[in-house]
């Protein structure tokens, strides 16, 4: 085996990494003898170790490569340096990070690194003839590694942090550890060893360089600062100059220890009572103050020593944690006018360390009041069964005059302008009936408010809540609890479960709901189901026979009664109505005939009965009613025939025939007309034509009918709205639909006034006055001078 030089050991730090086995050259014709030598040593018993040399095998990260950076050399031992051997590289980022000169086997870096993305890179190096492309030595692996620099600054992953501490805690109280974390190299140098130093927080708090344990180092008082803000740096390079750094803010809250004792806001405190306040009555408060919070800020009150522990209390609102005094025994002022009691306020919890406590006097005055009646108790709760009959007894309340014993009470019940009457109260001795009957199902709880009031002194009165609760009766059937779609397979075997029911009450019994199921005893022999009770409130069909045809009867009716546990128990008769299917291997339904069924909801045959009666009795009804009405209506009017109409309009004046329904009011017929301006008339093909007639003698007015009607056929001539049809309104004439026939031809009077008298007079005496309007004038003037 060659050896290497000492120099070459030291400088170069080789690494043989395998033996290598000597691979004979190929070469072109002038290689022929090389190659000859090659193989007469390569089959020699002995062969001949060879090994890799290299210089490097690691690079710094962050290199602006701005061209190839050395990185290393790879060569063969058994390399003469002719040429013949060619260098290839292979593994994780050849050719894109690294690569190699094939010649000299030095690797170069092409591309930035980042030791924090991959840390090291294993490659492979191959030794081969450049001319026979065979290789000259066996693969060797190797090992670049990303040497790291401090390019990454320390960061706070879990911040902000929030801690807590109690006040007062001695000097070196652990409070928190923060940790702070460096993605640079831990093993390499100092760029990931971190040192913590306090920014913020001086005096009172410290931490420790290496551990980033903060304690507190000074002792602190919640009642003078209850939250402080510690700034905290973690810094890399073990604190030294260039290094990295990062902040993080923790908050630290002081919770609070009861170092602090109760104050009473005054000394001395003035209150008053009614003598006529009843017992429990509020007197007034009195506060102490305390520094501290939470539990430790609770007080407790307590009378020491007075003439008035006997007549008063003091109790504490936890809330506002003030003392209040109410009344405990009736007070008379016209015996004892003032009262002088001792109050001490303590903490409720107390602290052995800190024994605090704090006094007061209170001193209360009797005030003299025509007081109102009071009640012997705040509230009253009374019980009643539902059920009862009006007048059954519910309870009494009881109410009294504090200046006059013997004072008469009247007692009322305050009723709002919606409420129902449900119970009624004695004025005498407030005694309470029930005025109707309850319902528990209806309304579980009633609420009423009795009044009493002074018999002498309207204006004094008091009032009380009184809750009656209705105590339940059995007196709901069970049911079922849903309505069931219940279907049996044709192939079902006997004994098969088809379904599982179960049951609701609206009662509430007192040990909780217990129902039983069974089948109807008639039915039980013949049926081809039967009911099995679990005894768990619930039952299970199961089939009494072997297969069924949904061909023979593909719905079955089921009668189950259900009872209850009550006292006396109720029961109830249900159907379910059961369908017959066509199902496949494993029991799912494919095909049924889902029958409807009044049963399948749960109704009794009681219920179904009277509820079909109803319905025959309506059917029945109406039917008469409609036979009555067609009745009247052929009796009624029976004489006018197939020509009466119903909207019958008379008429003071001969006007249209029976199809006329629209009389004209002689106001309008009074009025001036109204002009329109004359436009060209669009496709009407009928000129709107009338004959110009007198009506039957009109008297003094008769000139102003004419000249109106004159008017109104000019319009009518002259409208461009009007219709392309004859719609003419009838003023005083004959109109379409007399039985005489019509008298127009609605031609225009400018065009029909060739009917002479003789014309009109040939249609008859009927016709005699018409016919004078048509007589010559000449005429007309002769008969006007003999009358």
């Amino acid at each position: 085996m060659k050896r290497l030089h000492a120099m070459e050991c030291v400088t170069l730090l080789p690494i043989v990494l395998g033996l290598t086995q000597f691979w004979l050259c190929l070469s072109i014709s002038p290689k022929v003898h090389h190659l000859r030598d090659a193989n007469r040593k390569y089959q020699s018993p002995h062969r001949v170790k060879r090994g890799w040399v290299w210089k490097q095998f690691f690079v710094f990260e962050e290199l602006e490569v701005t061209q190839r950076v050395y990185v290393g050399q790879l060569k063969s031992d058994a390399d003469k340096q002719d040429g013949s051997y060619k260098y290839v590289l292979t593994g994780d980022g050849a050719g894109e990070l690294f690569t190699i000169d094939e010649h000299t086997g030095d690797i170069h870096v092409i591309k930035k690194l980042d030791r924090e993305e991959k840390a090291s890179y294993t490659l492979r190096a191959q030794a081969i003839n450049r001319y026979t492309n065979l290789p000259m030595e066996p693969e060797s692996e190797f090992i670049i590694k990303v040497q790291d620099i401090n390019d990454n600054a320390p960061q706070f992953l879990q911040g902000p942090y929030t801690a807590s501490v109690p006040e007062m805690s001695a000097e070196g109280t652990s409070v928190i550890q923060v940790t702070a974390t460096d993605l640079d190299d831990s093993n390499y140098g100092n760029n990931a060893r971190l040192i913590y130093s306090l920014l913020n927080g001086q005096p009172y708090f410290s931490v420790e360089p290496k551990t980033g344990i903060i304690r507190v180092s000074s002792q602190t008082d919640r009642e003078a600062q209850e939250q402080y803000y510690v700034i905290i740096q973690a810094k890399d390079m073990v604190g030294q100059m260039g290094g990295l750094s990062a902040t993080a803010t923790v908050t630290i809250n002081l919770s609070d220890i009861n170092d602090n004792g109760p104050k009473f806001q005054q000394k001395l405190y003035h209150l008053s009572v009614l003598e006529s306040a009843p017992l429990g009555s509020y007197v007034g408060r009195i506060m102490a103050d305390d520094s501290d919070i939470g539990e430790n800020a609770e007080m407790k009150y307590i009378f020491e020593e007075g003439d008035g522990l006997n007549y008063f209390d003091i109790v504490t609102d936890n809330s506002t944690q003030e003392g209040i005094i109410t009344l405990k025994k009736a007070v008379n002022y016209e015996s004892k006018r003032k009262y002088n009691v001792r109050v001490k306020a303590i903490n409720r919890h107390t602290d052995e360390r800190y024994p605090f406590e704090d006094i007061a006097t209170v001193k209360i005055s009797v005030d003299d009041a025509d007081e109102p009646p009071f009640f012997i108790a705040p509230e009253y709760m009374m019980e009643i069964r539902e059920g009862a009959i009006p007048g059954s007894y519910v309870g009494a309340v009881s109410a009294r005059d504090q200046d006059n014993a013997n004072s008469p009470i009247r007692y009322s019940i305050v009723r709002s302008r919606h409420s129902q009457r449900v119970f009624s109260i004695d004025a005498l001795n407030g005694t309470i009936s029930v005025a109707k009957p309850l319902d528990r199902e209806i309304a579980a709880w009633h609420n009423i408010t009795v009044r009493a009031t002074e018999a002498k002194n309207m204006a004094q009165f008091a009032e009380v809540m009184v809750y009656v609760g209705v105590v339940d009766v059995n007196d709901h059937a069970p049911e079922f609890a849903r309505r069931y779609d219940t279907y049996v397979c044709e192939n079902a075997k006997m004994g098969q479960v088809i379904q599982t029911i179960s049951a609701v009450d609206k009662d509430e019994p007192v040990e909780g709901h217990r129902f039983y199921f069974k089948d109807v005893a008639e039915a039980r022999n013949n049926s081809n189901f039967t009911i099995r009770d679990n005894k768990d409130n619930t039952a299970s069909v199961l089939t009494h026979r072997d297969g069924f045809s949904y061909n023979e009867q593909h719905t079955f009716f089921l009668l189950v009664v259900i009872m209850d546990n009550g006292n006396p128990p109720l029961s109830s008769t249900s159907t379910l109505t059961i369908s017959v299917c066509h199902c496949d291997a494993d029991g799912n339904e494919q095909s049924c005939h889902r029958g409807t069924s009044f049963f399948s909801v749960g109704f009794n045959n009681g219920v179904l009965v009277a509820v079909l009666g109803c319905l025959f009795m309506l059917i029945v009804l109406v039917l008469l009613a409609l036979a009555v009405r067609q009745r009247r209506k052929l009796s009624q009017f029976a004489e006018k025939g197939e020509g009466f109409r119903e909207n019958i309009v008379r008429y003071d004046d001969e006007g249209g025939g029976e199809e006329d329904t629209e009389a004209f009011d002689i106001a309008e017929l009074r009025t001036h007309p109204v002009m329109r301006t004359q436009k060209k008339r669009r496709q009407i093909t009928t000129e709107i034509q009338s004959l110009y007639r007198m009506s039957l003698r009109l008297g003094p007015d008769s000139d102003v009918f004419r000249e109106f009607i004159k008017e109104k056929l000019h319009e009518a001539n002259t409208d461009p709205c009007a219709p392309p049809f004859d719609c003419l309104h009838m003023y005083a004439y004959e109109g379409a639909g007399s039985s005489a026939g019509s008298l127009s031809s609605l031609e225009s009077f400018h065009s029909d006034l060739n009917l002479t008298h003789d014309d009109i007079a040939m249609w008859g005496p009927r016709f005699s006055e018409l016919a004078a309007m048509f007589r010559p004038k000449e005429t007309q003037e002769t008969q006007a001078k003999n009358m």
